[in-house]
């Protein structure tokens, strides 16, 4: 067998082997281990498929929503798309303590599930924000420069 019939050989079998291990990939269960990222307004579109599987749901922190009971460290609030009038919003309870930064009318990415009574169940909570820093205005002291969610949230009913 002539070297350039060899390499035309090799060629062939790696764009095979190739092939088979990217079937393989689409083929396998690797959908079973994806995190869908959606808003309160394209989860609750979904209906019965987004019961169930682990979805980040992103978000903006509806106002006057929050109940934080410091005791059980359980966290309600509600999600909506945005803050228009029309806005689609998603219960959602939280077993995480939230971090400093969370607040009312911030976005919001949450990690958890829906159940069939339409409360998003969330383990993990992070907040976006922007990478700009603002110096304070003036006359500001540092103690007004943060507030925490157990001072602006009243506590759950």
């Amino acid at each position: 067998m002539s070297p350039k019939l060899k390499n035309q050989f090799l060629a062939v079998g790696a764009l095979i082997l190739a092939g088979a291990a990217l079937l393989w990939v689409t083929q396998s269960s690797l959908g079973k281990n994806l995190v869908y990222y959606w808003t309160p307004s394209e989860m609750l579109a979904q209906g019965n498929k987004a019961l169930g599987p682990l979805i980040r749901l992103g978000g903006v922190v509806e106002g006057g929503s929050i109940h934080w009971d410091e005791t059980q460290r359980i966290l309600h609030f509600r999600v909506c798309d945005s803050e228009n009038t029309e806005k689609v919003c998603v219960k959602v309870q939280s077993t995480e303590v939230p971090p400093q930064m969370f607040r009312e009318h911030i976005g919001v990415v949450i990690e958890g599930t829906l159940g069939k009574n339409a409360l998003f169940t969330s383990k993990r909570l992070m907040v976006n924000h922007s990478n700009e820093y603002q110096a304070p205005k003036d006359g500001k002291l540092p103690a007004d420069w943060k507030t925490s969610v157990s001072e602006s949230a009243p506590a759950a009913p």
